[in-house]
This record gives structure tokens, C-alpha cells and sequence, in this order.
């Protein structure tokens, strides 16, 4: 790798579709998976004389996402027409932000693998602007077909200085990244439906040196992996380049992910080359103090503040804390369980049973059967010694089947745990009896069987039996000590 003889320098530009209804200039939806072209009009099809109106529902979810990354909003920001042609970009021209953009500033906080200080990755600016339409290459035979429904889209373009050093820091950074903007509320982020797209810029320089190099630019990865996986190819090809003492030229890529390598897509853009010009249909964008106040309060405890505040208030460890500040809809369940019950014993619920329940069943906690006081009944069962805790977890996996909570359950199906003397010195009888080789290899000194026998008589019990009693059962019989 390139770090032996080169430091590296990796920016991105990240697009991300924001969560809104409809389109940025116009009132047609901003719907995934819609069929091909029906949701087009003449603003976004570009036809002559059609205006556009700006979707003030797509300003605060900028401003939010803005908002999420630290970053200066500017009282008053404009946009700008940037000229370029594709076949699925019917006006000739993207309407964005330049020179004067929504927000500048900010930055974003990556852990250090070892616990040590975060670094710190600077965001140059948060733009606002449209998305293209979409090209099908493999919907006619020997010709592309073009879907506009994705024309006019609005997303936030976040662009990062070159303060990444690894590709697996740039796959890290996107992972904080959108869940930064999940938490904020700006955006889904789903790759899998296009609604995070990333431009990865990268250079080399000799190592101690602070002037960049020469950069490349890989364009419209779509993938956390596509995005590890084509930095590291390029950065060996600029190596092997300089290394053969020659000098690596300014263009832009595309990353093929089926071969595994980068081809040229043309040579790198200047800014001139977009003949960039004011956008005259549409003003300024000015936000007035009293919206910058309301979208404040409405930016919520952000994933670093609450997992620390989770390890303080809740004594959870900072692992664990990560797992469960992951979404906001995990962070929100989890604390709303821990402040009914025992803390620590809900976190090793939610990070366990529940999450893994939760994603069996698509993911969705809103509709999950399962909700915090259900668990936080069902925690209480196990600190009362109601039930075990082998039953416990069959119950929960009865309550997400079902939704009836805890107690429920345990009064239908007779769970209630067995800790009676002469009951479990019965079953205890029963398990000896039938397996009278066992037992005699036990009384002889293999003490490793004792855990067989727990594990028959907790069988024959239904998991109702106390674990450490019913051993204390089989060992009085047996009198081993």
C-alpha cells in the first residue's frame, strides 16, 4: 500500500436524497419504485416556459442535515445552473448551489479503533440542488432508455477536505455519515435505492509533504464496499504510476465493480467548464431567524453525546453504546426500557434477542409487537425470580410472535419457575433413575456430567427450573460434594 513511500488524500462529495414528498422544483413525488416516467411534469421534463418552485420542505431538511454535521448556515444562500449534458438531464443544465451555498463549516467525528482521540474529518460545504434522471441500459434491447422520475429530486450534496487518509477511513466516514442524517431525519440513505451516492476524490503526495497531488476522481459509487474497493485500486494505480516515475494525470473514473477496476470516463472537469451562471428563476434563499430557531430545536441528541451519556447515566459499556445509539429508533426503545427496569440487564436485551427479532421481521420497530414496557415487563419477571432466564427467552420470542406481553404468557403456558424442594427433588429422582450408568459415573468423580443432568432435568421441567438448584437437587442425591 501506498503508505510506505506516499500519504494519501481522500475527499468526498456525498449526494443524499432528502425525505421529502415531492420533487425540489416542482409538485410532482419524490417516490422510489414507481414505474418508469410517471411522475414527471413539465418543470422537471425541462420543457419551455416551465417555472420552478422551491420546495421549502427540502430547505429544512438540508438545514437539518446541516445542523447534524456542525456546520455555519448562512442566512442567505443562492443557486446556479451548472451546464452539462446526459441523455437523462433534459434541461442541458443541474440547478445547485455555487459560490453561495447553504452552509459551510463543520465536521464529523470518527472513533479511534484504539479508544484514542476522534479525528476529525472538516466538511467544506453543504450544497442543495436536483438529481438527474436515470439511465436503464438493460431495458432495450441494444438501446438506453431513460426514466425521469428521478429528475428534480432534491438532495444534499456534503463535501468533505481532503482530511481522509484510508479507504477504510472513507467507508467509515460514510457510515457516520448516514447515520447522522437518519438521526437529523434528513434522509433514508438506502444504497440499495440510490439515495446516497458518492464521488470519491483521491491523490498522493511524498510522505512529510503538505501539497496535494494530482487528483483523480471516481464517480457515482454506490456502495459503502464499492467505495473501500475502488479507492484501494486506485491508490495502487497512482503508486505504480509514480512509482515508474510517472506523473499522474487529472481525470475522472468510473468504477466497474464487476471487474474490480476503474476505467477513464473523460478528463477531469475545470469550473469553467460548466458555464456556470446564476439560476434567474428562482431568488435567493434567505431563512429567517425564527425557521433557524425552529429547526435547531428540532435537531435531536446526536449518536456521540447520547452513547456517552448512555455509559454515564446507565453504566452500559461503550461498546455497548454504540450498538444501541446505531439508529434513533434503537436509541429511542432502549432508553425508554432502561428507564423502567435494570439498565445494563435491558441493554443485553435489546442488543440480543430484540434487535435480532426486530430485523427477522423486516426491521420496522414502529410496528414491531414488541414495545419498551413489554420488555421491561418481561425484565421484571426475570429479576423476581418469576421465571428463568432459559424461559424468559422463550417467552419473548411467544411476545413477538404474538404481541401479548410477559405475564400473559407466562400464566397461559404455567412458565412460572419451579423452586420448590420437593418438586425438583422429583424430576431429580426421574433424571437419575433413567439414566442409571450416568449417575454412577457422576457419584465416581465425572463431575462433567452434572451438566447433563441440569440439562435433562431443566428439559423435563419446561426451562422452569432453577439452573443452580436443580444442581444443588441431583448432587444432594447423589451426595457429592
Amino acid at each position: 500500500m501506498a503508505a510506505s513511500r506516499y500519504e494519501v488524500a481522500i475527499g468526498l462529495e456525498v449526494h443524499a436524497r432528502l425525505r421529502t414528498t415531492t420533487k425540489l422544483l416542482c409538485g410532482d413525488l419524490a417516490e422510489f419504485g414507481a414505474p418508469p416516467n410517471t411522475h414527471v411534469c413539465p418543470v422537471c421534463m425541462g420543457l419551455p416556459g416551465a417555472l420552478p418552485a422551491l420546495n421549502e420542505q427540502a430547505v429544512d431538511m438540508a438545514v437539518l442535515a446541516a445542523l447534524g454535521l456542525s456546520s455555519t448556515v448562512q442566512e442567505r444562500s443562492a443557486f446556479a445552473r451548472k451546464h452539462y449534458f446526459y441523455p437523462d438531464l433534459p434541461k442541458g443544465y443541474q440547478v445547485t448551489q455555487h459560490g453561495q451555498p447553504l452552509a459551510t463549516g463543520g465536521y464529523l467525528l470518527l472513533p479511534d479503533a484504539d479508544g484514542g482521540k476522534p479525528t476529525a474529518i472538516r466538511i467544506r460545504g453543504v450544497h442543495l440542488e436536483e438529481d438527474s434522471g436515470k439511465s436503464l441500459h438493460d431495458r432495450v434491447a441494444g438501446a438506453t432508455a431513460i426514466d425521469l422520475n428521478r429528475a428534480g429530486v432534491p438532495l444534499v450534496e456534503i463535501v468533505t477536505e481532503p482530511d481522509l487518509r484510508t479507504p477504510a477511513q472513507a467507508r467509515a466516514f460514510l457510515s457516520r455519515l448516514r447515520q447522522t442524517l437518519q438521526y437529523v431525519g434528513a434522509g433514508e440513505c438506502d444504497m440499495e435505492e440510490g439515495s446516497l451516492r458518492v464521488d470519491a476524490n483521491v491523490s498522493l503526495r511524498p510522505a512529510g509533504t503538505s501539497t496535494l497531488g494530482t487528483r483523480t476522481e471516481i464517480k457515482n459509487l454506490s456502495s459503502f464496499s464499492g467505495v473501500e474497493r475502488a479507492l484501494r485500486w486506485e491508490i495502487e494505480r497512482q503508486e505504480g504510476v509514480l512509482a515508474a516515475g510517472g506523473r499522474v494525470e487529472a481525470a475522472t473514473l468510473l468504477w466497474d465493480a464487476q471487474r474490480g477496476e476503474a476505467r477513464p470516463l473523460r478528463a477531469k472537469e475545470a469550473g469553467a467548464d460548466y458555464r456556470w451562471l446564476p439560476e434567474p428563476d428562482l431568488p435567493p434563499l434567505v431563512l429567517s431567524e425564527e425557521r433557524m430557531r425552529r429547526l435547531k430545536q428540532a435537531v435531536p441528541e446526536m449518536p456521540d453525546a447520547r452513547a456517552a451519556r448512555f455509559v454515564r447515566d446507565y453504566g452500559v459499556d461503550p461498546g455497548h453504546a454504540e450498538v444501541l445509539t446505531g439508529t434513533r429508533e434503537v436509541a429511542d426503545f432502549y432508553e425508554s426500557v432502561a428507564r423502567r427496569t435494570d439498565p445494563r440487564e435491558a441493554a443485553a436485551w435489546v442488543m440480543g434477542d430484540f434487535l435480532a427479532a426486530a430485523n427477522a421481521a423486516g426491521g420496522d420497530l414502529d410496528r414491531f409487537p414488541v414495545r419498551p414496557a413489554d420488555l421491561s415487563g418481561l425484565i421484571e419477571l426475570l429479576a423476581a425470580g418469576i421465571v428463568s432466564r432459559p424461559v424468559a427467552r422463550q417467552v419473548f420470542a411467544r411476545m413477538a410472535a404474538t404481541g401479548k406481553p410477559a405475564a400473559q404468557i407466562v400464566g397461559e403456558e404455567g412458565w412460572q419457575r419451579v423452586d420448590d424442594a420437593d418438586a425438583l427433588g422429583a424430576l431429580a429422582d426421574e433424571v437419575l433413575r433413567d439414566h442409571p450408568d450416568e449417575a454412577a459415573r457422576l457419584r465416581a468423580g465425572e463431575t462433567r456430567l452434572l451438566d447433563f443432568f441440569v440439562g435433562q432435568l431443566m428439559r423435563r421441567s419446561g426451562g422452569t427450573a432453577d439452573p443452580q438448584q436443580a444442581a444443588a437437587a441431583i448432587t444432594a442425591r447423589l451426595e457429592i460434594r
